[in-house]
């Protein structure tokens, strides 16, 4: 490069040319297209033409146009990739030269960009150098930006402005080369690490890049101040104070055509961008936007205010944060943080965070009961009431939770001596298990039925309060008897006992998904023989009976075992079901993490029941003072007694106004 310089350099005149797309003039050979093969979102391709992108396109690119021009270069004309420079010592001599070059550009299909070429000039830039008849010259335009830089002040500035390409000439300044020497032995007394920080959030340094040297005149350029008290080591200097508006710069602009000193050339562009946006109406700024509308720029407490009456005043109407800004935009105010503002303040918004629902996606991550044996861990609850049918208005029903066994009885109250009579008769069909769940109902919470638990040695579990999905597989299989229930009973809804055992053999028989078997085969270790095999002669039913022992014996002895196989099948499956089934739900609810201290609300459903209109139903706040690892949390509440509920039914309070509610009572 430095001969193609010296070669360029004394001539009187110059033409420069530029190619037009001058890679992708370069055909690829058919052969090698596929070698540049590249996939995107709309399927794979190649290129037929060079692309940018290949590490030996510019070398070949060089050779081509030396290719081209070989018998011109060095003589009449220079190519450097798609920079053409065509020089002559007379105006007369340039014309041939010129007209052969761009003769064998036409004859190759060559193409210029006239846009960016100039003929018959005297002086260019060649390579980042000034080129004229005097010589090679430094391109004073990238010697004054060096010049501009800020002095440095920590050693990677200083390794940073050493690389630079024009500091041998701005190090031969006459003051340079003592100043640099001085920041570099003040640096090197100290131990210290440089952080970076983004500009962004680095506010003091920002505001201090733009300030001129305020200490010119006080401090002495060759020695160190260290008479100023620590405190004011994080003081920032501010223009005016630090309550001025984010508009100022512009409003000085505009009222008294004052301009920041100290500000880069970036930060010029985009000031002067930006500006002409704005206008000045003493003693307000404002701003026009793209559709011709003119708004106001306000700030601090004004800002406030007008965010206030367009959210919670008499025409706000408590939208979201959307709205809320479009309102306050339709109204005719802007500053740059509305959107942000606006989300905040509703977030907050004491009267809009009591309202809503509680929805699927607020649930907490799922848990499930793993059971290793059969008639292990029991759940019970009751369904009714219902319309009496020989007395009898309620249906006590216990699951088992492995097998999905249901035992279920008719009874006329729901108080605790029938579940404890139920329950003595379970126990002595199918033994005592290790644990019974239920809700917190008074029939399942009391004396008489902790005194049979503590007899059999049974652990009594209960279900968080208001929240069906504790004991979540009794309720599922209450679904399904009640809802075989409805289907048989036809018009005669007081037959509904009779039909009863009839619908609990339906249900432990039928094929259950999570154990891919049916109840009563997990059980058993068989299918269960239906009527209508008998009635129409399935296989089994053809057969004689067997009256041989050995062979009835030998054929037991298989169904045992295969009834073991079968047990650790549905083991295995109600496993993999349950892992698949948590992974479906957790993947579609939010991710909500409650911590100790934090502030939430409580939604109230026994509103459900008795719905009041226009009445909220979230209570609090309450303070977390607990967190238990299944998504259960412990609140706590002023002269009232602590409490347990699902964090599904909690939701986080960011502020506000706090009415005083009366929180209903949440123990049972």
């Amino acid at each position: 490069m430095d001969q193609m310089l010296e070669r360029l350099a004394r001539n009187e005149y110059y033409c420069f040319l530029d190619g037009f797309f001058g890679y992708f003039q370069i055909p690829i050979d058919p052969r090698d297209q596929e070698k540049t093969k590249f996939t995107c979102p709309y399927g794979t391709f190649t290129y037929r033409r060079m692309p940018f992108s290949l590490c030996n396109a510019p070398g070949t690119f060089q050779r081509c146009m030396l290719a081209i021009f070989h018998d011109m270069v060095e003589k009449t004309m220079e190519v450097f990739m798609e920079d053409f420079s065509v020089f002559g010592n007379s105006f007369l001599n340039m014309s041939l030269p010129l007209s052969k070059m761009l003769q064998r550009c036409e004859d190759t299909n060559l193409s210029l960009n006239w846009e960016k070429s100039h003929f018959m000039v005297k002086e260019g830039i060649v390579l980042g150098h000034k080129i004229s008849k005097n010589g090679i010259e430094v391109n004073r335009a990238k010697v004054d930006v060096i010049a501009k830089l800020p002095h440095p002040t920590t050693v990677k500035a200083i390794q940073s402005f050493l690389d630079h390409s024009a500091f041998k000439y701005l190090f031969a300044k006459k003051d340079a080369k003592a100043r640099l020497l001085r920041w570099v032995l003040l640096l090197q007394e100290f131990d210290f690490q440089v952080l970076a920080i983004k500009g962004a959030k680095n506010l003091a340094a920002d505001h201090l890049s733009r300030l001129e040297n305020p200490y010119e005149n006080v401090l002495n350029p060759k020695e160190i101040n260290e008479k100023f008290p620590p405190e004011t080591l994080s003081m920032v200097t501010f223009r005016g104070d630090s309550s001025a508006p984010w508009f100022v710069d512009f409003a000085n602009y505009h009222a008294g055509n004052f301009i920041v000193k100290g500000m880069t050339s970036q930060q010029k562009n985009k000031f002067f961008k930006e500006v002409k946006h704005y206008f000045w109406d003493d003693p307000f700024l404002f701003k026009i936007y793209a559709d011709q509308v003119i708004r106001r720029c306000v700030h601090g407490k004004e800002a406030l205010d007008i965010l206030k009456a367009c959210h919670n005043g008499p025409t706000g109407g408590h939208h979201g944060a959307n709205l809320t800004a479009k309102k306050i935009f339709d109204a005719g105010f802007f500053w740059p943080t509305i959107y942000k503002d606006a989300h905040e303040f509703v977030k907050n918004c004491d009267p809009c965070q009591r309202q809503g629902k509680i929805l699927p996606r607020d649930e907490m991550p799922q848990n499930s009961i793993q059971t290793c044996e059969i008639f292990d861990v029991w759940g019970i609850d009751f369904i009714g009431s219902f319309p009496s049918s020989r007395g009898n208005k309620y249906i006590l029903v216990a699951v088992d939770y492995l097998s999905k066994w249901v035992e279920a009885k008719a009874l006329p109250t729901n108080d605790a001596r029938v579940v404890c009579k139920f329950l003595k008769s379970l126990f002595s069909r199918f033994g005592s298990p290790r644990a019974i769940i239920s809700d917190r109902g008074t029939h399942f919470c009391n004396d008489q039925f902790s005194k049979v638990m503590l007899k059999y040695g049974v652990t009594h579990r209960l279900s968080t309060a208001y929240h069906l999905q504790t004991s979540g597989q009794v309720e599922v299989s209450n679904h399904g008897l009640k809802r075989i229930i409805e289907r048989t009973i036809g018009e005669n809804r007081a037959s509904w006992s009779d039909k009863l055992d009839d619908a609990l053999w339906a249900f432990c028989t039928a094929y259950k998904t999570p154990i891919e078997c049916t109840s009563y085969k997990l059980v058993y270790g068989k299918a269960c023989h239906l009527p209508i095999e008998l009635k129409h002669k399935a296989y089994w039913a053809l057969k004689q009976a067997n009256f041989d022992l050995t062979v009835a014996g030998d054929h037991k002895k298989i169904q045992l075992n295969e009834l073991n196989e079968i047990r650790d099948h549905a083991y295995e499956n109600s496993l993999i079901y349950k892992e698949k089934m948590k992974k479906i739900h957790d993947s579609k609810i939010k991710n909500r993490v409650f911590n100790v201290g934090d502030r939430v609300l409580l939604f109230n459903s026994r509103l459900k029941i008795f719905s009041g209109k226009l009445k909220t139903r979230w209570s609090g706040p309450f303070t977390i003072i607990k967190v238990f690892p299944y998504g259960t949390v412990e609140l706590s509440q002023a002269n009232r007694p602590n409490f347990k509920v699902n964090g599904h039914r909690v939701k986080h309070y960011f502020g506000g106004d706090i009415p005083q509610l009366v929180v209903p009572d949440l123990q049972t």
